[in-house]
């Protein structure tokens, strides 16, 4: 059996100690080098199997993945090594988007420290079409949509609404449940995290962090797409808004031809 490909998670987790050693090669005798390959090791993604292998994710394997980031680089004046398409777009989002990642990269170890990542099994759609969840990871998606799930806080949020006298309907659609369905829709809805993880940080959630989502568009506010996996209601509502125009604007072409 052959040590796993790597993760999106991995490698994210690699290229941030990459970018702060500034773009030089983790070697297998520095502590550090070791002490990420133990990180690694950690990591819930993989099964018992992979993980008893003595070559998974060793200081040896960590320092050979570095120099295919750093090789794989935008810009790099010299031959790449052959990383792979995955260590590649990696490599270009650190380059072009290296706060973002290197938050990602510290939200995804906070979460390993505090042992609650451990804790989590994993959740529906942590995983996007393309085989992995963008910039913020399987592991935060995961724990992003676990908490999102947690009922205790969807209540509160309910609660909270109900007392103000807010219509519960979901931010994007204004989808209402009861209207549709009835007395068995009353006061059901999902709710949706304002800010990602690797923004937010993994803070306890507050209740002005969350959104009244249905669960249409909770899937498309997750959904992996053009890199990204986290929409605020906003953003989703821009994207209808574009697709309606575009709609409208074939019809008028069908129209006039």
């Amino acid at each position: 059996m052959r040590s796993p490909s790597w993760t999106w998670d991995e490698l994210l987790l690699v290229c941030s100690r990459v970018v702060e050693n500034d773009w030089r090669q983790l070697r297998t005798y520095q502590p550090a080098t070791e002490q990420l390959a133990d990180l690694l090791r950690s990591l819930p993604l993989h099964d018992t199997a992979a993980r008893s292998l003595p070559e998974f994710r060793s200081a040896a394997s960590v320092s050979r993945k570095s120099a295919d980031l750093i090789t794989n680089r935008p810009g790099y004046a010299r031959q790449a090594t052959r990383g792979g398409h995955l260590t590649s777009m990696v490599a270009e989002a650190f380059t072009t988007r290296k706060i973002e990642m290197l938050e990602a990269a510290q939200a995804i170890e906070d979460g390993i420290s505090s042992g609650e990542l451990v804790k989590i099994p994993p959740q529906p759609d942590e995983i996007g079409d393309d085989g992995y969840a963008a910039m913020e990871g399987r592991l935060l998606a995961r724990w992003a949509i676990f908490r999102e799930r947690n009922g205790t806080l969807r209540k509160r949020k309910i609660a909270e609404a109900s007392r103000l006298g807010r219509r519960i309907e979901c931010e994007v659609c204004e989808f209402h449940f009861a209207d549709v369905y009835g007395a068995i829709g009353r006061n059901y809805i999902e709710v949706h995290h304002t800010q990602p993880l690797h923004i937010s940080g993994p803070r306890e959630t507050r209740l002005r962090d969350l959104v009244f989502v249905c669960a249409n568009c909770h899937r498309m506010c997750h959904r992996s797409h053009l890199g990204s996996t986290w929409r605020t209601p906003g953003t989703l509502r821009s994207l209808m808004a574009e697709h309606a125009a575009q709609g409208i604007g074939t019809q008028r072409r069908v129209a006039r031809s």
